[in-house]
């Protein structure tokens, strides 16, 4: 035993030391990555009208950020608008850095015109497609950009390296000012216009009126493989996608590597990324990338058109002739297509065995749906033009989440300040009901509050998603802040733990940000609670959120610095 420890002492010094030189070694690849973006309106024509439209350093969409993992961001982000403003980095961990999550009046209070704000974080384990975009009122129609996380220097994708990477961004365009548009919908308790465009990388396409001469080309030579990194930026619309006559080779989401399969056509929700390859082995012409809507809910409007881009091959027999041809067409699934959305859904698969939580702390249900609000008394026929003289509402767990709007919450809980929210959140539906069933009128109007659902640090957390037929029944992308989760399952009408648990993938689930909680169905995820702070869970249809389908994690500080809330910055805007 003595020889044992002669040895190990000086073994575990040099150990130490190789750590030190090892840790020394990646901070001195990692850069620190310095921008300025500044909001501002910029005149943005778009189906024959100009708009001054919300962007960042004019440009729509805005600009596309490339780190590497490991890397550190510096964005200053400057306010030069007319309204409130705040940048969310979707997807990002923000490990401890919550103050730099951005979800107005939840991590921070806005930036006020004229003022500005500095986010500050570092990529810690992340590698593929995320995305930016405002988390303020609907300026997300406009305001958003991607984030490409390469592998850190030195290590590569686990597939052959592309010779092309192509960012297609999925965007929704309104003719009007989308500020108007859900100011409109606030006032008359009505559902909002729908938008009067799809767009890719922020042009319609062939298919509109005054687009044609702006449609996006994607160059290809014949033989090569592209890796497309396509993110649904939409506003309130889940998204079929395909490319004309090619097969896509799905190989990431939410920045998060899968097992790589091929399909026709993938399906996003708002929110999401999908990372796929394509090789381009059709004869040499130019074929339609296509995108049009996944509209699960019944009766409901929605924009029926389809957004355009072309995918171009620039060999030498069709350098020439195929820029006068007519683009090979694409075909799409029908709208309300659930089966193909589902049967991409429930393909995804993560590469191999991955750490998924067994032993369960925290078993939680929450209900995700619509409903209808009563007209106040003394309201006007004007401000209740929803069904049958309502207003239209959304919850989760039969409550309407209301931000707050004197502080932040993550400042509330930072700084012991009451009144601000209350942390009785249900862990399950108040009143069980037949969920994706006829369900009762008297269960149509939500309670309204700022709730927040305490978690203790390092928690194992089980969240079932169940979506309900209150008014109609829709698939809902839930997208939570802070954190990445593994979709074990999803299934059609109620959750029964009794059997849907035998359906639960505990070896190579998806690991992803935002699930797509099927329509009259249920979604389960798992997590680690391992970051503090208070982190957002919402619908990320914009109108959802608008009407209060979200609320809120309160993640307790662990012990030890490393595991604990850094403190906010100096700059952090006041309310």
């Amino acid at each position: 035993m003595e020889t044992f420890k002669s040895i190990a002492k000086p073994f575990s010094f040099l150990f130490g030391i190789f750590l030190l030189f090892a840790n020394a070694m990646f901070l001195a690849n990692a850069i620190t990555h310095i921008h300025d973006f500044v909001v501002q309106a910029t005149p943005v024509k778009r189906l024959c009208n100009t708009h001054n439209t919300i962007t960042v350093n004019g440009q729509y969409p805005g600009p596309t950020l490339e780190v590497n993992d490991g890397d550190s961001l510096e964005i200053k982000v400057v306010n030069k608008a007319q309204y409130n403003v705040t940048i969310h980095w979707h997807g990002i961990r923000q490990m401890r850095t919550g103050w730099a999550d951005g979800p107005e009046f939840v991590t921070q209070c806005p930036i006020r015109p004229g003022e500005s704000y500095t986010y500050r974080f570092t990529i810690q384990g992340q590698e593929g497609t995320l995305w930016w975009h405002a988390h303020s009122s609907w300026l997300r129609a406009t305001v958003y950009g991607a984030l490409i996380i390469h592998p850190k220097e030195g290590s590569s994708y686990p597939f052959a390296k592309p010779s092309r990477e192509t960012l297609i961004l999925l965007g929704e365009w309104w003719d009007a000012n989308p500020i108007d548009v859900v100011r409109q919908a606030t006032i008359t308790g009505a559902t909002p216009n729908v938008s009067d465009a799809y767009t890719i990388n922020g042009q319609p396409g062939d298919l509109y009126k005054c687009s044609s001469k702006e449609t996006v080309t994607v160059p290809v030579n014949s033989g090569e493989t592209n890796l497309l990194r396509v993110i649904n930026s939409a506003l309130n619309q889940q998204l079929f996608f395909t490319v004309a006559n090619h097969k896509l080779t799905v190989v990431g989401a939410d920045a998060a590597y899968l097992k790589p399969f091929t399909t026709s056509v993938i399906m996003l929700g708002p929110g999401q990324t999908t990372d796929v390859l394509i090789t381009a082995d059709q004869p040499p012409a130019r074929y339609y990338i296509a995108a049009r809507a996944y509209a699960s809910a019944q009766g409901a409007p929605f924009d029926n058109t389809t957004t355009t881009a072309i995918l171009e091959y620039k060999t030498a027999s069709c350098t020439t002739k195929c820029s006068t041809t007519t683009p090979v067409s694409a075909s799409l699934p029908a709208y309300n297509d659930t089966a193909t959305a589902t049967a991409f859904t429930t393909t995804l698969r993560s590469p191999k065995k991955v750490p998924v939580p067994t032993d369960i702390d925290e078993n939680l249900l929450f209900t995700v749906g619509l409903g209808l609000n009563k007209c106040p008394s003394g309201a006007s026929a004007q401000n209740c033009q929803g069904p049958n003289g309502t207003r239209f509402t959304a919850s989760m767990n039969n409550v309407s989440f209301v931000l707050p709007s004197s502080f932040s919450l993550l400042q509330a809980h930072q700084q012991g300040i009451r009144g601000v929210f209350s942390a009785d959140f249900p862990a399950a539906p108040p009143v069980k009901f037949d969920y994706t069933g006829n369900v009762s009128r008297s269960l149509w109007q939500p309670a309204t509050g700022t709730k927040v659902y305490r978690l203790k640090y390092g928690s194992r957390v089980q969240l079932v998603l169940q979506g309900t037929s209150i008014f109609t029944a829709e698939n809902h992308p839930i997208h939570l802040h802070g954190y990445d989760f593994y979709i074990v399952a999803e299934g059609f009408g109620n959750f029964n733990p009794q059997k849907d648990t035998a359906k639960f993938n505990l070896v190579d689930p998806p690991m992803r940000n935002t699930a797509s909680v099927p329509v009259k169905g249920w979604a389960a995820i798992r997590f680690v609670a391992d970051n503090p702070g208070i982190w957002f869970l919402h619908c990320h249809l914009d109108v959802h959120i608008t009407w209060g389908l979200a609320m809120a994690f309160l993640v307790e500080d662990g012990v030890g610095e490393l595991q604990a809330l850094q403190p906010p910055p100096e700059d952090l805007p006041l309310c």
